[in-house]
């Protein structure tokens, strides 16, 4: 057969001359072309159809299930005590197991189908440098067309549908992780939103002692000014006497990420610079003042708790950010932005050191809603 002559308008060929036209132009020959499932027969075709079918109605069905797990499913933390702190551990492997399978089966799905329904064909081709003319993108197209209608995508309606679910349910899934932030509303408590708050804040009058944090959760140690020496530093966490003997709630004010508190005693007549509307945030003491500033670094929330003693500085290991105790907490190195939010410390009756109040500010890395509060 000569085929179609290269002079010819492409517009006036039909898609078979086209494909023709385009082999022979970039020089392809077909060595060899055997049509999917000839050897298995219309039996084998139904069957590889039902799998490529179930593939793919699984994964939009675990795509669906992750869009459900993320909006839906309870995922601010809670403490062991509390009946829901299950299924908060559940909350991201549910993401993970549901994600994978999702975008597992799709993959699966399409990998099958090609193997299935794909003609096994061998060409050969001389590649030429240069772009293509009008006509090869033509021909190009044709080719295309032809090679979908070969693999009989538009034949099998409920393959290409579900096929095109699970593309949609995958590009849903990367939405979701992308906008969920936005999708979600952190300030829905008001004034007591988790991003304003912190376990340092008093609730019904209690006092809140300063303890220090041992890991021993049934280890009840606050502190009074004798117990630490000038230049020495302790971890402390909040603790109330309703608390004490309840160890889950012991240890889950140990746990709670923005807790820890770096105690500071300096040495007597050390010269401070307090930030502004600061100065009388730390306890007075003729045998060194104490300053209590968040241990959570402001740059990405690592432990900023490497304290040197004798230059006033508070470092942070993971990207070396490093605060001046005695100039506010203030960062003079490293990528850190913002001071380490100071928590206000005073005695109580028995000499105890109690928080006065929670954090003036947020604790950990900076967010754009941070200069509002």
């Amino acid at each position: 057969m000569s085929g179609p002559s290269p002079g010819r308008d492409p517009a006036e060929l039909s898609r078979e001359e086209l494909v023709e036209l385009g082999m022979r132009l970039d020089g392809v020959r077909v060595v060899a072309h055997e049509p999917a499932h000839r050897s298995a027969g219309p039996r084998g075709e139904r069957r590889s159809r039902r799998r490529v079918s179930v593939l793919l109605a699984l994964s939009v069905l675990f795509g669906l299930l992750f869009a459900v797990v993320y909006v839906a499913w309870p995922n601010g933390y809670v403490p062991p005590s509390d009946p829901t702190h299950g299924l908060y551990l559940l909350y991201t492997p549910l993401l993970g197991v549901l994600f994978a399978a999702s975008v597992g089966a799709l993959g699966v799905g399409m990998i099958t189908y090609v193997k299935s329904f794909y003609p096994d064909e061998v060409a050969v081709q001389e590649r030429e440098g240069g772009p293509s003319s009008e006509v090869d993108r033509t021909t190009a197209v044709a080719t295309l067309a032809d090679a979908a209608e070969d693999v009989g995508i538009g034949r099998r309606p409920l393959i290409r549908r579900l096929g095109l679910g699970g593309l949609g349910v995958f590009a849903l899934m990367g939405g979701l992780m992308a906008l969920g932030g936005v999708v979600r509303d952190p300030w829905r408590g008001g004034a007591d939103a988790p991003l304003w708050r912190t376990g340092w804040k008093a609730v019904g009058g209690e006092t809140v002692y300063l303890r220090i944090a041992t890991g021993n959760p049934d280890e009840i140690t606050r502190i009074r000014p004798q117990d630490m020496e000038p230049g020495a530093v302790q971890t402390v966490v909040p603790f109330r006497e309703s608390e004490r003997g309840n160890t889950e709630a012991l240890l889950a004010a140990e746990n709670a990420a923005d807790a820890p508190v770096m105690l500071i005693r300096l040495h007597p007549g050390t010269p401070v610079r307090n930030r502004p509307g600061q100065e009388d945030l730390h306890h007075p003491d003729p045998g060194g003042d104490f300053y209590a500033f968040s241990r959570v670094c402001t740059h990405l929330g690592c432990p900023a708790s490497l304290y040197d003693a004798e230059r006033r500085a508070a470092l942070c290991p993971c990207h070396q950010s490093e605060f001046q105790i005695d100039d506010g907490a203030v960062p003079v190195f490293g990528p850190a932005t913002r001071p380490l939010p100071q928590l206000p410390v005073t005695l109580d009756e028995q000499g105890w050191l109690i928080a006065r109040d929670d954090f003036p500010e947020p604790v950990g890395p900076a967010f754009w809603e941070i200069r509002s509060h």
